[in-house]
């Protein structure tokens, strides 16, 4: 008969794909479940007030047109759907292709099963499979399996939740309009059930069995697949369905009579008390039995080969024992407001003297024991065949040796000629011979034979007078005896052992037992060691998911395979970070006694002072801490590098990860507690918490500095990553609220899964520190309460004139945070002048270009200055009137205007302070990158001029990849970016030039100061007027510009010719105010000063 999985068995292969997918299916959505958007489950009031509307339930397919219309009558809500559609459609689809896997699975499972009954599998049927071993196993598995992938979508993914995303995806994709899409199959099998995982939560009723059969299934399949496992028994009340899942059958099969009856017994008080003592005793026998085997020298080869049943049996009894008691005591297998389960509970622990410490020492004892003797066999088992030959060599040479002492040629004490002797042993030797190593059964009867063969020869010819003789004997009798140990050297040993140390029920509980583990090895460092054979236990876990798929050849090996052994490596991860934890809380006390304590010893010193700098008790506290630091080190780089399922785990590399990890979360969290300000504090708090923040940065940047020779490591490498990670991670989630598209974390390059940085609820309306330090600067910077003095670098108060700050702020951020800190201050203001700008242009077209009556001002205007080249008539009062009838629509813009000037100040603050720190630290590098940027502009101009020269193509990033530099370097002008895409619009320099010269009325001129605000109670800060508004033109076509300054210029004549025709001997202040304009508007642009001059004349 053909094997049942021949690779021609088209039956058997079916069913064998069938299970594989199934696998991959439960291995996709426990991956899944880690990274289901917050949003969906609408715990927060602020999501359920901005997502409410949009985030349905299965009501929606009740009355879709209900819930459409609502969004198309508000166009805000449309453009949230939009933005949400955008922000999650991808990992909509994720999901949906995963929730669509599950119902196709069970489809094809019903087709294959009635394949069978049509007959389509020549001479199979369902009752011929299930004959089958091996079909038999499989069409259990695939009914198994389709229920766990149920029960866990139930667990892992909440009814609702599941009923929102399909809704979300139904209403985002095109499978509405697809005549093929089985969207309502898979919304039926998915719909909510009631079921909650929370502790407590009730039942529903009929639950499972109304989900189970959403589907329906043969119910002659299902009776048949019953009828096979009915005969095993049932030992637990607990059991692990797949990957660790636990469930308990008491509260399990409360529902079913029937079993609830037949698991009565196990449940008796009497019943668990027999269970729990005797696996008690069982620990406590096997505990020493265990250690005994593990002492140095104990297993060695003889031995195991000698006691193969023994070992293998204190093995099995070592792990039925972790397993009760692992799953019996585990705190997620009892509701605690099931009273029942809480009795059972307590009377297993008190029963079975439960210690969990003990427990687990005896699962790191059986690990290492099994870990040991796997190792051993697979050592002997890979050497089997040489051994055996070589056994056979030796036995048969000193047969034929034997032989030749009996002719009476090899001369040998007192040895006589004997030619039968010489045949006999002869014979012998050639038998020996022609033992056969692949024929192992014969070749083992055979040898059982000739020993016999040998201990008779011995006997029968009074050969025990010559001692030569007998240890000729004795010597191949024993290499006969190693042959019969060697051949039963067999793999099937490694499969029981495989199967008997089996813990993939513990994948999940094991982590009840992480806070044991990391206690241990911070006691003892080297239990590391011990614990590596443990996680390689584990492992073992990943065969039972990619069994069906290795057999199948599928493709989802590799990705099933990366899961799992990720989320192993993960927890591993997790148990040694207790490493870097303790190495980092000796280096706080380290640091402290350093800056704290000890005194720094000065390079001339009086000899009677030696003993006060001495400080005996203090340097001897950093040295034993720092000792401590290395036994630390030392006990993860212990352990060897390992394969933890398909992941090679670096010991060096783990530390390394560790301490990142440690370094990230203490930093990101003194970022997040440090940079929070009271925006009520007089004074502002912002320079005090900078350096309170630099001193512990340096705390941080000078213990790894200490530390990295003792540990290994690149200290200075690692700060400036993680340290940049952190900062560039929390610029982009600050700057998520700014883009319609946001990144969310498991698509940022900034993000790890294996080193996270951690994220903070928002304590005011930014997201992380860096947007709290932005807007505090900005708040203190404010035009409205203060005054910048450009040749200062400073802001005063408007009111006190006191000094608000200065330039010197900025080099304590670079001090505080580094480049990193200031760049991406530079980056997030980038993105609010970009918001500001994008809200000015709205209400510009929305507000301003709708109101009649202030665009009939705006036309009247342009007509009364045409041609900009001559003079207004009675200029005065042409400014006057067109400024007095606009005067509704300018505070909103001088508002806008004021907000993007303050920035762009901001912007060159930064970009000077990282230009001279650039220069200051690396010279080279700013001269390279200066010089750079000269070539490339030359080129490009060079390229404009004559278009045969070369030019970067559309694939190159060179400009891309240079600009982040140069801005990093502080060698850019935030003056000439443009930051958004403009179109034409009407009347656009006439607007922006009657808005200048309203404001003008509102300032002075001061010869030391420039142009300053005339009343603290209408401020109008000039700096930051002149460069909103120069910003703001430059976002548009250059002729805009030419305009508007044609416009000043056209004025600043206007009104000198009518003062010099009414013999007003001074100049107007507006007319010294638009001239400041010019002066600055040259100053800012860099532009030539004949500019300014032929805009006048």
């Amino acid at each position: 008969m053909v094997d049942f999985l021949a690779d021609n068995n088209l039956c058997g292969q079916a069913i064998l794909r069938i299970v594989s997918r199934g696998n991959a299916i439960i291995a996709e959505l426990l991956r899944l479940s880690d990274f289901i958007p917050a949003v969906f489950r609408l715990k927060d009031k602020s999501d359920q007030q901005k997502y409410g509307d949009i985030i349905c339930d299965f009501s929606y397919f009740k009355g879709p047109e209900y819930y459409e219309g609502k969004l198309e009558a508000k166009p805000e809500l449309q453009d949230l759907d939009e933005e949400f559609r955008e922000n999650n459609i991808e990992i909509l689809s994720r999901f949906y292709l995963a929730f669509e896997s599950v119902h196709k699975y069970i489809v094809d499972l019903n087709r294959y099963l009635d394949d069978l009954h049509e007959g389509v599998y020549i001479q199979q049927t369902l009752e011929t499979v299930l004959l089958n071993e091996d079909g038999k196993q499989l069409l259990c598995e695939a009914l198994y399996l389709y229920g766990v992938m149920l029960l866990v979508i139930d667990q892992k993914i909440e009814g609702e939740v599941r009923e929102r995303m399909l809704v979300s995806y139904y209403r985002y994709s095109a499978a509405r309009s697809s005549g093929d899409s089985n969207l309502d199959d898979i919304c039926k099998l998915l719909r909510s059930t009631g079921y909650s995982s929370q502790p407590g939560a009730k039942r529903p009723a009929n639950y499972p069995e109304s989900y189970f059969q959403r589907v329906p299934i043969s119910a002659t399949f299902t009776s048949m697949v019953i009828g096979r496992l009915r005969s095993d028994d049932i030992y637990n009340q607990v059991i692990s369905i797949y990957m660790g899942i636990t469930v308990n059958l008491v509260e399990a099969w409360e529902p079913y009579k029937a079993a609830k009856t037949a698991l009565n017994y196990t449940l008796d008080s009497a019943n668990i008390k027999e269970q729990a003592t005797r696996y008690a005793a069982s620990m406590e026998s096997l505990r020493p039995q265990v250690q005994q085997l593990l002492k140095e020298g104990f297993l060695r080869e003889e031995i195991i080969l000698d006691n193969i049943p023994k070992l293998l049996n204190c093995l099995r009894d070592c792990n039925v024992a972790i397993r009760w008691l692992m799953l019996h005591s585990a705190e997620s297998a009892y509701d605690p407001n099931n009273k029942r389960l809480r009795q059972i509970k307590d009377q297993v622990l008190n029963d079975s003297k439960y210690k969990p410490k003990i427990l687990f020492q005896l699962l790191l004892d059986t690990a290492q024991f099994e870990f040991t003797l796997k190792e051993m066999f697979k050592q002997m088992l890979s050497e089997k065949q040489i051994k055996w030959e070589s056994y056979k060599k030796e036995g048969s040479e000193r047969m034929t040796e034997l032989a030749e002492v009996f002719s009476g040629v090899k001369p040998l004490t007192r040895v006589e000629k004997n030619e039968n002797l010489q045949a006999w042993f002869r014979e012998i030797s050639k038998q020996i011979e022609s033992l056969n190593y692949e024929d192992s059964t014969a070749a083992g009867r055979k040898t059982v034979q000739l020993i016999q063969a040998l201990v008779e020869v011995q006997e029968f010819h009074q050969l025990e007078s010559n001692l030569q003789v007998c240890q000729f004997l004795a010597d191949t009798r024993k290499f006969l005896h190693q042959m019969i140990r060697t051949i039963n050297i067999k793999e099937e040993v490694l499969i029981t052992m495989q199967i008997v140390g089996d813990l993939s029920y513990a994948w999940q509980i094991i982590d009840s037992f992480t806070s044991i583990m990391q206690e241990s090895i911070r006691v003892n460092p080297s239990m590391v060691t011990k614990l590596r054979a443990t996680f390689l236990k584990l492992a073992s876990a990943l065969d039972l998911p990619l069994l069906r798929i290795n057999q199948a050849n599928s493709a989802d090996l590799l990705s099933v395979s990366q899961f799992y052994s990720g989320e192993l490596v993960s927890y591993v991860r997790k148990v040694l970070q207790i490493i870097p934890e303790s190495m980092f809380t000796s280096l706080a006390k380290i640091i402290k006694l350093q800056i704290h304590d000890i005194m720094e010893v000065p390079t001339r010193l009086d000899k009677d002072k030696l003993k006060d700098y001495a400080q005996l008790t203090a340097r001897y506290e950093v040295a034993k801490l720092t000792h401590d630091i290395s036994i630390f080190t030392e006990g993860i780089l212990m352990m060897k590098t390992t394969l933890v399922g398909i992941i090679k785990v670096d010991p060096k590399q783990l530390l390394e990860d560790g301490i990142r990890k440690e370094l990230v979360k203490r930093v990101a969290y003194a970022l997040h507690k440090g940079l929070i300000f009271n925006p009520k504090a007089k004074p502002s708090e912002l320079m005090p918490k900078l350096k309170e923040m630099g001193a512990t940065m340096d705390g941080f940047y000078r213990s790894f500095e200490y530390i990295q020779d003792y540990v290994s490591i690149y200290g200075l490498k690692i700060w400036q990553e993680e340290v940049s990670r952190i900062v560039n991670y929390n610029v982009e989630q600050e700057c998520n609220s700014f883009l319609r598209t946001k990144i969310q974390d498991w698509q940022s390059v900034h993000q790890s899964t294996h080193i996270p940085i951690p994220k903070f609820p928002s304590v005011d309306e930014s997201a992380t520190f860096i947007g709290r330090l932005c807007r505090e600067i900005l708040r203190i910077t404010d035009p409205k309460v203060t005054c910048y003095i450009d040749q200062m670098n400073t802001w005063y108060d408007l009111k006190s004139h006191q000094e608000v700050t200065n330039n010197r702020l900025f080099s304590e951020i670079q001090n505080t945070l580094g480049t990193f800190g200031l760049n991406g201050l530079d980056r997030l203001l980038c993105f609010m002048i970009v918001r500001e700008l994008q809200n000015f242009l709205t209400i510009l077209q929305k507000t301003i270009l709708k109101d009649k009556a202030v665009v009939e001002v705006f036309r009247t205007l342009q007509g009364a200055v045409s041609p900009v080249q001559g003079i207004v008539a009675n200029a005065s009062k042409v400014y006057s009137s067109a400024v007095a009838k606009s005067q509704k629509i300018w505070g909103t813009y001088l508002e806008a205007i004021m907000k993007v000037g303050q920035m762009q100040i901001l912007r060159q603050q930064i970009a000077n302070e990282l230009n001279y720190s650039c220069k200051f630290d690396s010279k080279h590098l700013a001269a390279a990158l200066e010089n750079l940027n000269k070539s490339l502009l030359a080129d490009i101009e060079a390229h404009y001029q004559d278009p045969s020269l070369p030019y970067p193509k559309e694939d190159n990033t060179l400009l891309y990849d240079i600009t982040a530099y140069l801005e990093a370097a502080g060698i850019h002008n935030p003056l000439n970016k443009i930051y958004i895409t403009t179109k034409r619009l009407p009347y656009f320099p006439i607007i922006n030039f009657l808005f200048i010269i309203a404001q003008l009325p509102k300032l002075q001129y001061n010869k030391n100061q420039g142009m300053t605000c005339r009343k603290a109670t209408d401020p109008v800060d000039w700096p930051p007027l002149v460069l909103g508004l120069l910003t703001l033109l430059k976002q548009f076509h250059s002729r805009y510009t030419q305009q508007f300054l044609a416009l000043i210029g056209q004025f600043i004549r206007s009104i000198m010719e009518q003062c010099t025709s009414q013999k007003i001997p001074d100049m107007p202040s507006d007319v010294v105010g638009a001239l400041m304009f010019l002066e600055d508007y040259v100053k800012y642009t860099k532009l030539s000063r004949k500019v300014g001059f032929r805009t006048i004349l």
